[in-house]
């Protein structure tokens, strides 16, 4: 997948053909319906699939400090839309001056003058332009002057509600990782660099990764859950902790693993933990042994929720 940030960027020698637009967080199965149809139109014409992404979110920087929880990296949303079969993606950067394009400006300047593209595909609550006056109905008239064709897709819906990232995060934001992962169609994940921590863990029997997490993570609620850590060309079953450790009153709120079969050292590894199951809330104990024993309880549980189906 070729890859490039500024629609001023395109290449010359980039053929056009058809274009998604959107910010798709955590590429779920709603995003998937929408990409997949312009991936499936591309194929049927010989063309290429472009997405057209964000970068920061909008939300931060028309109000900032409002910035949602983040479902996927950058990095991770260009590998899963290239599992897709998209061809190209255009990150723009999303700044104040971007937002205040007016709709006609934003059809003329980056889906004709950049992309060139000859059909726009998007879901049907699409907006764009300066204050979103832009519409699925006005891009359609935009695209007949300018000679382009458009298809509004309908929105995934699930339990009466619309399939969205917002409804994602807050699955994730509850600690309901299985339902995350029915509407993201895989386990959700956080990632980031190992870094140090209290190494109390390896003082008891269980030593753990503390991953400082990328900028604006959605971090499940606080918890153990049974999951895997990747890294490299490695991954383990993992039994994951999410809170502040209150047996040692802890007050630093921390994501760490316990690696199910591995001894190895992991600081400064950029790593991944999936989600799989949330096996208890955040306990405090009375004494290290009782800790101890829950966490042999936990690393069973975890070891039962990750066997292969």
């Amino acid at each position: 997948m070729r890859r490039w940030r500024g629609v001023e960027n395109t290449p010359d020698d980039w053929p056009g053909g058809v274009v998604t637009i959107g910010f798709f967080d955590g590429v779920h199965l709603g995003h998937r319906r929408i990409i997949g149809r312009a991936v499936e139109l591309a194929r049927e014409r010989g063309q290429q699939a472009t997405v057209l992404t964000f970068d920061p979110h909008p939300a931060e920087v028309l109000r900032p400090g409002t910035h949602p929880a983040q479902l996927t990296t950058l990095r991770y949303k260009a590998e899963l839309l290239a599992a897709i079969g998209v061809d190209a993606l255009c990150v723009a950067p999303f700044t104040l001056e971007f937002s205040r394009i007016p709709a006609e400006e934003f059809v003329r300047q980056v889906l004709v003058g950049r992309l060139r593209a000859s059909t726009v595909v998007v879901g049907e609550n699409f907006t764009y332009g300066h204050r979103a006056a832009g519409t699925v109905q006005t891009l359609a008239r935009s695209g007949a002057a300018e000679g382009f064709a458009v298809e509004g897709i309908g929105l995934v819906r699930a339990d009466e509600k619309v399939l969205s990232s917002t409804e994602i995060r807050r699955r994730v934001a509850a600690g309901d990782v299985e339902g995350a992962a029915v509407a993201l169609g895989r386990p959700h994940r956080v990632e980031g660099v190992v870094v140090h921590g209290d190494a109390r863990g390896r003082t008891i029997g269980y030593p753990t990764a503390n991953l400082q997490c990328t900028p604006w993570s959605a971090v499940p609620a606080d918890g153990v859950y049974a999951g895997f850590a990747s890294w490299s060309d490695q991954r383990r079953a993992a039994a994951i902790s999410i809170g502040t450790n209150p047996t040692f009153e802890g007050r630093e709120r921390r994501v760490e693993a316990f690696l199910l079969d591995f001894d190895g050292d992991l600081y400064g590894e950029y790593m991944t933990y999936e989600f799989t199951r949330l096996l208890r809330p955040t306990l405090r104990f009375d004494s290290v042994d009782e800790l101890v024993e829950q966490m042999g309880r936990d690393v069973d549980a975890t070891r039962t929720a990750t066997l292969p189906v």
